[in-house]
């Protein structure tokens, strides 16, 4: 053996090691010929990974436009070792013994898609996702279930490519969401009062007696003046008055009894449809004038919304599953507790809203508010010692019982839709056909009879379905 052959052998030996030193991954790397001698070509090279490049012309020199996105190292005359170390886009050059230029190769560096594709088959498995390099950056293309599923593939391509990914993917399926709520109160109210009164009016034995308790103090007058009359000062519809003379004195008693008996029910239905992740609202009611005073002393007008106010951001999370951001509410005008003076007067407002956050899937419903409010209010006056007398006492006294009680629920049902027909979509309106000159002077109907025409549009395809009984929308 020469010593031109040892030195050879050295200083291959030397040109791997140094290889093995710069990356771990060197076992990994493939042995790729793309240089070709007086030409251009390109290297594409993972980053932190490596490949060993042959050339078809012995080189004696190599440089590296830029060593921050690749490294480079000779392990023979022919052979490159070429190491990606940051995403971009760099120049190799090849040189011979006398300097000439033998080519120019570029060497670009991007994201390791091969372990990029093996995690996202991995995460989300299914999902038709097409990943590619664009210069130093990962473009997501394809079609994808839900938009949490392509948030996870985002998140995923971030940490390979920070901030160098670009998103051309869709999200498939179902992505308009129906919200339907309904508010339900019941108010009930129970008032009852029982009190009696005692008047004397009239002369005995040369005294004159005039006066008596409660409302039928007032009451003086001439002869029988108490006998068969109502006071005036008295609104109750059950009050009665009892009258009789004992000589020339006039006694008077009146007994109140009075027991009220009330319910209101509101129901409210709005119903609302929006894209996933946008935002929509609805008011169906009215806006309330409210008077301003500024700074200056000039009055500005504030219209205040009332009605019934429905407010969401729908977001489809995965599949049929929905995350609702909901505010919602009742209003209407109550001029009981309203604010009065010489020139105005601004009604109050009674308003039942809920705001909150929650999560189903498509056709459930949540009752995300309840109320319930009980209101007892009772008392009892008597004139001193008079009333605490056994049974005569009850001349002396009167009693109030009164109690509210209310009961509010809201429930929200969230729906997946799409569009159909426009005639397969029926209108309150449908059925309800204006009257001709004959039906409304000669028969007095506010209405045509619809049975005797031929529905058309949304009524016609409902009719048209052979239902039994009600359908559609009703309005009595």
């Amino acid at each position: 053996m020469t010593y031109r052959t040892i030195f050879k052998a050295a200083f291959l030996g030397f040109a791997l090691a140094t290889a093995v030193s710069l990356t771990p991954e060197i076992g990994n790397a493939q042995t790729l010929k793309v240089v070709k001698s007086s030409t251009s070509a390109s290297l594409n090279v993972p980053m932190n990974r490596a490949v060993v490049v042959e050339s078809e012309t012995p080189f004696a020199e190599l440089s590296i436009a830029n060593p921050a996105i690749a490294d480079i190292s000779s392990l023979s005359d022919r052979s490159i070792y070429v190491l990606g170390k940051a995403p971009g886009t760099t120049t190799l050059t090849l040189l011979d013994a006398t300097g000439s230029l033998i080519t120019n190769v570029d060497v670009v560096v991007a994201a390791d898609l091969t372990e990029f594709k093996e995690r996202l088959r991995q995460i989300l498995p299914g999902e038709k996702i097409e990943v590619r390099s664009a210069n130093d950056g990962i473009v997501l293309s394809g079609t994808v279930s839900s938009a949490q599923r392509l948030q996870r593939a985002l998140d995923l391509a971030e940490r390979y490519a920070p901030e160098r990914v670009s998103n051309l993917m869709n999200v498939g399926g179902v992505q308009q969401v129906m919200l339907k709520v309904r508010f339900a109160e019941m108010q009930r109210s129970v008032r009852k009062s029982l009190s009696s009164s005692l008047a004397l009016n009239g002369t005995s034995s040369g005294t004159t007696l005039n006066g008596g308790t409660g409302t039928t103090n007032t009451l003086t007058g001439s002869t029988n003046s108490l006998s068969g009359r109502i006071p005036s000062v008295n609104e109750n519809v059950g009050a009665m008055l009892f009258g009789f003379g004992v000589g020339s004195v006039e006694v008077g008693l009146l007994i109140e009894a009075l027991e009220n008996k009330g319910v209101v029910r509101t129901l409210a239905e709005p119903n609302l449809v929006a894209l996933s992740g946008q935002e929509a609202k609805f008011l169906a009611g009215g806006e309330y004038p409210v008077p301003i005073a500024q700074e200056d002393g000039a009055i500005t007008v504030e219209f205040k919304p009332f009605g019934v106010e429905l407010d969401f951001i729908p977001r489809v999370v995965d599949g049929d599953l929905v995350n609702l951001e909901l505010k919602a509410a009742v209003s209407a005008l109550d001029p009981t507790n309203g604010f009065r003076t010489d020139a105005f007067t601004i009604d109050a407002f009674r308003r039942r809203e809920t705001s909150t956050t929650v999560e189903l899937r498509d056709g459930q419903s949540f009752a995300i508010a309840g109320l319930l409010q009980d209101e007892f209010i009772d008392s009892n006056g008597q004139i001193p010692w008079l009333g605490d007398i056994p049974v005569l006492g009850a001349l002396f006294r009167s009693a109030e019982y009164q109690r509210q009680q209310s009961e509010l629920v809201v429930i929200i049902s969230a729906h997946l839709v799409t569009p159909t027909r426009g005639e397969a979509l029926a209108l309150p309106t449908d059925r309800i056909r204006p009257p001709s000159e004959a039906d409304l002077f000669l028969f007095g109907n506010v209405a045509r009879d619809s049975s005797k025409t031929k529905l058309k549009g949304g009524a016609g395809e409902v009719a048209r379905q052979d239902f039994n009984g009600s359908y559609g929308y009703v309005m009595e």
